[in-house]
């Protein structure tokens, strides 16, 4: 006889980093497991060092991290935990980023420009990394960046559920900002059973978050428009859009987005802007700085717990969205 067989079951672990502890904990409470405990230290000269305080051998590691402010050291501290895990003899690691740190340098729109979505996943899988969870990248050809499984959540449920309950569907318009969220506004508009406009838009090569806003393609006058995105960073995008959609006489205009960035002036922006209601996920911590009275935000624990443990199990993710 060669070999030897092991008798064992599989080991569900989840452990997070520190940019989001409290959705790590929500996740954990709905799988029924503690996150596992884990020494953080930060040098004086901003070096991260991690030593988780049990033992991972033979585990199926979940690593959460939301590529929070400040993201390059959210980034860094989620590749020296998935390392540590590597060198402590974890079986497989699956790295949970809810929100996907530079993903919207997904491809180059001029020479001499980088990929960096793409450097990501190669950092990510030279570290050690097995699988890759997200909810909603910012263009799904990001799942072909990384070398292995990736698991593509979407909150568009969530979301649409929520904005379905406030509002009668009869009088609802599903908005895209730009042409690149017709996809996603398209979907919005079959589950809640309502048209589609969209909003033709030109940025500023040259400056960052800076956008001009230009006609509305649509039926949009006396309706409820639903502008719907992936993720809100300064608000000036969502902002004139808006604005876009009063002009031509919308009634009243709400906001649904995965990924409350919510950068700089985005708060101040939004809550003075004549937006009804901005609602977002929990993909990202919202310091109370950023909060502000028309912000919703709603939890995607349940969502990521399920889909966490399908893989585990080996079932099927693509099942939570059919």
């Amino acid at each position: 006889m060669t070999g030897m067989k092991a008798t064992g079951q599989k080991n569900l672990m989840l452990f997070s980093g520190r940019t989001h502890p409290s959705l790590a904990e929500e996740v954990a409470k709905e799988l029924g497991i503690d996150v596992v405990p884990t020494r953080f230290d930060t040098f004086a000269n901003g070096e991260i060092f991690v030593r988780y305080l049990e033992s991972v051998r033979g585990s199926d590691a979940f690593v959460i991290q939301c590529h929070s402010d400040p993201i390059n050291e959210s980034i860094m501290e989620q590749l020296i935990m998935v390392d540590a895990l590597k060198r402590a003899s974890a079986k497989r690691i699956t790295v949970v980023a809810p929100f996907f740190g530079y993903a919207r340098q997904d491809k180059k729109h001029r020479g001499r420009e980088p990929i960096s979505a793409r450097l990501m996943t190669d950092l990510f899988r030279t570290a050690g990394a097995d699988r890759m969870m997200a909810v909603d990248l910012h263009t799904d050809q990001i799942q072909g960046f990384f070398d292995g499984p990736v698991d593509h959540l979407f909150a568009l449920p969530i979301l649409a559920d929520h904005v379905g309950s406030r509002v009668d569907h009869s009088e609802i318009t599903v908005v895209s900002p730009d042409a690149g969220r017709v996809r996603t506004a398209d979907k919005w508009a079959d589950r809640l059973g309502a048209p589609l406009a969209i909003i033709h838009k030109r940025r500023d090569p040259d400056v960052a978050n800076q956008v001009r806003v230009h006609e509305v393609v649509g039926q949009v006058k006396g309706r409820t428009c639903v502008l719907v995105d992936d993720m809100i960073d300064t608000g000036g995008t969502i902002v004139k859009a808006s604005e876009a959609l009063f002009e031509q006489g919308a009634a009243k205009v709400l906001v649904a987005a995965t990924h409350g960035v919510l950068s700089g002036p985005a708060a101040e922006r939004l809550q003075n802007s004549r937006i009804s209601e901005v609602v977002i996920t929990n993909s990202l911590p919202v310091p109370e700085e950023r909060s502000f009275e028309k912000l919703t935000q709603l939890s995607i624990a349940p969502l990521v717990a399920r889909a966490i443990s399908e893989v585990f199990t080996d079932g099927s993710v693509t099942s939570l969205f059919e």
